[in-house]
């Protein structure tokens, strides 16, 4: 059997959510396996990440190196595959470095490549049963991936439920002397801060977010009202900051804010990939959206197939009445 390998994402010595999501994922593709971790970085918050990650995987690889301060791709990929044993499979988050390091590594490793993997339904001999999703979530796609000479797949934040069980007892293990050359053709330069907002939406527990379906920007004091009534604050999808109904301060996803709430009500998102990366913490999710094939409905913990003009004022007539 192959071993598996989940690479951390971790910021300051804070881990990722998707760490936890990686050891789930790893015991959907052998429930018997011990997967092991691999971490990156610097300094005395890289051995805090280890020993926290000792709890979850079986083995903890780490490398630490100056040139790792900020996560760059280009070194990450040689390093990789100084490392890992031959026919290895790695699970990587789908998000940023995910997307930049995954698809180049595979060609490296010579190993097979799939992206965006919603489930996995197993290893059958050598070949790994995944499921993806195509035309913006409307159609699943079953794939099977030959696994004989190892895989690399990014796995869609949120698909799989967080493994807490931190039962592992794992050992971390020094492979900084095997990382080999840590030169590179790219310069960090600097991380730009976006500007503050009239409301801290990564620090909100509940939010009331709105998408394409609100259809007109006179519309978005329904979402107010709501949000008034159940103490929450209002958030949005990319569509409704391109059309500069709402400041890009309030847009969830991969290239807005990065939000943990405890309630999430989606009104007329659909639930793409890049909406969905940007919430973290597993909240209950509620959606509220006309077409009943929309994705969110699959992450969703409640969802209302309506009209959501039509039943956000009712809702918020019924919580202003409790």
């Amino acid at each position: 059997m192959a071993q598996i390998f989940s690479y951390i994402l971790h910021k300051d010595g804070v881990v990722d959510d998707t760490a936890l999501e990686l050891v789930a994922a790893a015991k959907k593709i052998d429930a018997g396996a011990s997967p092991n971790a691999i971490v990156l970085g610097t300094g005395a918050s890289v051995d805090t990440v280890c020993t926290e990650m000792a709890a979850s995987y079986g083995e903890v690889w780490k490398v630490a190196n100056d040139a790792l301060t900020y996560p760059d791709a280009e070194i990450i990929r040689k390093l990789l595959v100084n490392i890992l044993p031959a026919n290895s499979i790695l699970l990587v988050a789908h998000e940023h470095l995910g997307m930049d390091l995954a698809p180049g590594l595979s060609v490296k490793m010579d190993a097979a490549f799939v992206s965006d993997v919603v489930d996995i339904e197993g290893l059958d001999g050598n070949t790994l049963n995944l499921v993806r999703q195509e035309f913006g979530g409307a159609v699943s796609t079953h794939v099977a991936c030959d696994a004989s000479q190892g895989v690399v797949l990014t796995l869609r934040p949120g698909s799989f439920a967080a493994d807490e069980s931190k039962s592992a007892g794992g050992q971390v293990v020094d492979k900084s002397a095997e990382a080999g050359d840590f030169a590179t053709n790219r310069k960090f330069l600097e991380i730009v801060e976006a500007e503050a907002g009239d409301v801290d939406i990564t620090k909100s527990e509940v939010l009331v977010s709105c998408g394409r379906g609100i259809e007109d920007e006179e519309n978005l004091e329904m979402a107010f009202d709501l949000a008034k009534a159940m103490g929450a604050d209002v958030s949005c999808s990319r569509p409704i900051v391109d059309a500069k109904w709402l400041p890009k301060a309030r847009q969830v996803g991969t290239s807005g804010q990065t939000v943990k709430p405890k309630v999430y009500l989606a009104c007329g998102i659909s639930g793409s990939f890049q909406h969905m990366g940007g919430i973290k913490g597993n909240p209950f999710i509620i959606a509220i959206n006309k077409n009943p094939k929309a994705p969110i409905f699959q992450v969703a913990d409640v969802g209302v197939v309506t009209d959501m003009l039509e039943f956000l004022p009712e809702l918020t007539e019924k919580i202003e009445e409790l």
